[in-house]
């Protein structure tokens, strides 16, 4: 019977997998970018003990470092692994603990389903709760979303805590099962309701009310000496950015509401809501949330005093519990879809739960069966088939973004997002009309302003790019990403100068943010400075040592320079990649000879490197070198016939090739 149990477990955890399956290669979104594409902390794996040290490390967006040392160290294990920001490795990652936390569900299940009513069907209740829990569609939010591993890993604390306590009571005294809470919390502080959901098992299935207190006290120790850690050490930068503490509480009923009826019904998920606070209990139906809880309340209450009915009161609980955080502390979305992953593991084991007691309960005939269980099957596809289609919306920038303007219409930022992935894609017409919406959607937002000017400055109207990245500094001069935006904008348009005061005043503000030194260095390099390239390249190795653009950079200087007869502490930097690296970067700056001289560098130190005659041929191309360029790519496939950018350059130079015979 255990053999026949665990295939059914490994067919379900084989479903979830499939059903996941596209989403492997999704892009990074949203907090994605501040806290892992342009975080240089999670590029280097010695950081990983700094991470519990220093919360600083979490974004280079001050206002959003958090004390979440976990999830920033993974991120950097991540990145170690796939030797790069490869999304397939991040995301990997994530699902990996997906499953191990679905695992822990069927079992803590099973456990409940024992405790309260012993039948040889358990199992397949069990079963059947986690494989809705694991290809639901609102879970996709989460599992898509890596910064927010921080949800599963806080989730998955919490369902491993009350597991070793409820499975392994000999080993209590020794307080295992608090490990996975402290990793949950140091995740995510949504994990600090441990004690209370714990309670709420030891009071249901084991002891009476004083008892379970009691049993708690060591729980309520763990995580009250964590949350003040936690509070300790978030830095004074970090805002919420809610607007009204009262409206923001009295809508969470509301948003309780709403999430109960997606866990039924789950259409309309969205990435970013434009749902905004209520202003009084009376207003915008809030008053029916209120109604709700309190229904909520009175179940879990009624099911409780049965004692096959305790799952149901334990699911409720557990769902009412784990949205309390977020109920509690004001945040900046009223509502966000990965917050209902917590709370949905409670409501997956209710709702399971009670149709299990009734079919229990009944006898029904063999065609009723099988009826039932098709119908069953039906409610999964559908829910497959919903989860399949939301990770498809999470692929790309623009697929995400346009599905959120489409949702969440009145969402600023949520139009702004948009038209970045349409500017991303070159359709910088269409970007402007979204961008201007974005702008009606909210004043004074200066990153819409600065967003107008790169669209603008793509369709060369120089004037009325500069006039929105003039307005933008007016509205907001902090904005370290938007100036650097601008700064680049300078420099494509010939004004270096500018430029550089411009990305040192971005520099001066955060030291983390390290586009704009890319930005410098490229300049220098530009106009032959190789001694301001050298030192500010050093400058970036001192604090991330695996930077290779730094490397190249400083490379380059020393080549420069010192050529071949560099001291022997420098003679690390002469390695094919890193002068593969010095070639890409020469060709981004125009300087296509040093591009060629740096790629014939490469094959000077590994004969018949393709990627290094790619370089050559893209460089030639460059320079109206047609036969150069042919000859050289031609090497290319030659050495490594299924390299495709070389395949596309080619493709590319007989096109302009063509294009130049016929003018």
């Amino acid at each position: 019977m255990r053999t026949k149990n665990g295939l059914f477990l490994a067919l379900a955890l084989f479903a979830v997998f499939l059903v996941y399956l596209p989403h492997f290669h999704n892009a990074f979104h949203f907090d994605d970018i501040h806290t892992i594409v342009l975080n240089p902390h999670i590029r280097e794996i010695r950081n990983v003990p700094r991470f519990f040290t220093d919360a600083t490390l979490f974004s280079v967006l001050p206002s959003n470092r958090v004390y979440r040392p976990v999830v920033s160290a993974s991120l950097a294990l991540d990145y170690w692994m796939g030797d790069g920001l490869k999304t397939f490795y991040f995301h990997a990652s994530t699902f990996l603990w997906f499953l191990v936390q679905l695992l822990l569900m069927y079992f803590l299940f099973r456990k409940l389903a024992d405790m309260a009513h012993p039948d040889s069907r358990n199992w397949i209740a069990a079963l059947l709760a986690t494989l809705i829990y694991g290809i639901h569609p609102a879970m996709a939010e989460t599992v898509n979303y890596v910064i927010q591993r921080a949800d599963l890993y806080s989730t998955l604390g919490v369902v491993a805590g009350v597991l070793l306590y409820a499975g392994f009571p000999k080993q209590r005294k020794l307080g295992l099962y608090l490990l996975p809470v402290v990793l949950g919390v140091l995740s995510k502080p949504t994990a600090l309701v441990f004690p209370l959901i714990l309670f709420s098992y030891i009071f249901l299935f084991e002891e009476s009310f004083r008892a379970a207190v009691k049993s708690c006290i060591p729980s309520l120790l763990a995580t009250g000496a964590l949350g003040w850690l936690v509070t300790k050490m978030n830095p004074p930068t970090f805002e919420t950015g809610t607007v009204s503490a009262y409206a923001y509480r009295i809508t969470q009923p509301l948003v309780a509401l709403r999430y109960f009826c997606t866990f039924f019904a789950p259409s309309g998920l969205t990435a970013d809501t434009d749902h905004i606070p209520v202003t009084g209990i009376w207003d915008d139906f809030a008053w029916v949330g209120f109604l709700f809880l309190t229904a909520i309340v009175l179940a879990a209450i009624a099911s409780g005093k049965v004692r096959e009915w305790r799952p149901v009161s334990f699911g409720l609980w557990w769902f009412l519990l784990a949205l309390l955080p977020t109920a509690i502390f004001p945040l900046s979305e009223v509502e966000n879809d990965h917050r209902m992953f917590f709370p949905f593991v409670g409501l997956v084991l209710s709702a399971t739960w009670v149709i299990a007691l009734l079919l229990y309960r009944t006898q029904f005939r063999k065609p009723l069966k099988i009826a039932l269980a098709a119908l069953c099957a039906l409610e999964l596809v559908i829910l497959a088939a919903g989860t399949i289609q939301r990770n498809v919306v999470w692929r790309t920038s623009e697929s995400l973004w346009r599905d959120v303007t489409e949702k969440s219409p009145r969402n600023g930022r949520g139009l702004m997002n948009y038209g970045l992935a349409l500017i991303e894609k070159g359709d910088y017409q269409k970007a402007i009309v979204y961008l201007d919406k974005a702008k009606g959607a909210s004043r004074n937002y200066a990153l819409v302003e600065y967003n107008l000017g790169v669209a603008y400055g793509k369709l060369n109207q120089k004037a009325e790019a500069e006039k929105h990245f003039l307005q933008a500094l007016k509205i907001n001069p902090n904005d370290l990403a938007g100036r650097f935006l601008y700064a680049r904008w300078l420099e494509e348009n010939g004004r270096p100068d500018e430029a550089e005061v411009q990305a040192i005043l971005s520099i001066e503000h955060n030291k983390d943010f390290i586009d704009p030194e890319y930005l410098l260095l490229r300049i220098y390099s530009k106009a032959f400075d190789w001694q301001k390239v050298r030192n500010l390249s050093a400058s970036l190795l001192a604090r991330f040592p695996s930077d290779s653009d730094a490397t190249a950079y400083q490379l380059m200087a020393l080549w420069n320079l010192q050529g071949p007869a560099t001291s022997a502490s420098s003679q690390w930097l002469f390695t094919p990649d890193n002068f593969l690296n010095v070639s890409a970067l020469h060709y981004l700056a125009g300087n296509y000879e040093g591009s060629i001289a740096a790629a014939m560098e490469v094959l000077r130190l590994r004969p018949g490197a393709a990627d290094a005659y790619n370089n050559i041929a893209a460089a030639e191309r460059a320079r109206g070198r047609w036969k150069e360029a042919e000859d050289a790519v031609n090497q290319a496939l030659r050495f490594q016939p299924g390299l495709q950018k070389a395949k596309e350059n080619l493709a590319r130079i007989r096109a302009r090739k063509k294009d130049s015979n016929a003018q």
